[in-house]
């Protein structure tokens, strides 16, 4: 059921809940309002995103400053993708610089964001500065949303059997420096829910990873 309410399956929660006599534990309509979110950040349509979440929940972006930064840096780095180079150096100057102001991690971002100017293309950009106009800058911004999201409303950021199962891989990591005992992922594989399909997982180092 996390699963569901976590990423954002609306109807197959709905559906769940009903087949298996449970409450639901988040509002279903919550569920369609951050898949909103996180579709027009995903598209690049950051203003479109921040007056949704204010609409969920003005004190989510009130009271996380450093979520309200990346949503500005991430509203620069669309200005910049599009080539509308003045209003990113307004906005830049006139957002983001007086938050730089308040934080050294802020400056940061946004000195590496403005790097961007100085490159004709992402491939003439160093890997740290390129990266942020990749799809995954996009979607880490949309899912420190969601999670923060998720956060307010009192509901878990990860899905349960991830959780258990980096656990267990982190147990087998640590009793193995000290005996021998049949591993679990020495007799197969875990089946789990990535991205809405089944996968294979298997442990690694103590860690979890998806096949």
């Amino acid at each position: 059921m996390d699963y569901l309410v976590i990423e954002g399956y609306k109807s197959a929660a709905e559906e769940f809940s009903q087949e298996a006599n449970l409450i639901p534990p988040v509002d279903p309509e919550s569920i369609e309002s951050r898949m909103d979110i996180r579709e027009a950040l995903q598209r690049g349509d950051v203003e479109d995103a921040i007056t949704r979440v204010n609409d969920l929940n003005p004190e989510i972006l009130d009271t996380n400053p450093a979520l309200y930064f990346k949503l500005q840096q991430q509203k620069l780095i669309e200005f910049i993708r599009q080539g509308q180079i003045a209003e990113a150096l307004t906005f830049a100057q006139e957002e983001l610089a007086p938050r730089g102001e308040e934080s050294p991690e802020f400056l940061s971002e946004l000195e590496r964001t403005m790097a961007l100017l100085a490159f004709d293309s992402a491939p003439n950009a160093p890997a740290a500065i390129a990266e942020l106009l990749s799809p995954a800058q996009r979607m880490k911004t949309a899912g420190e949303v969601n999670a923060a999201i998720l956060e307010s409303l009192s509901q878990g950021k990860e899905v349960k059997l991830v959780g258990l199962l980096k656990l267990l891989c982190w147990g087998e990591s640590l009793l193995e420096e000290k005996a021998d005992f049949p591993k679990v992922r020495s007799r197969g594989r875990f089946w789990k829910m990535a991205n809405g399909v089944l996968g294979v997982a298997e442990c690694t180092g103590g860690n979890v990873g998806v096949i």
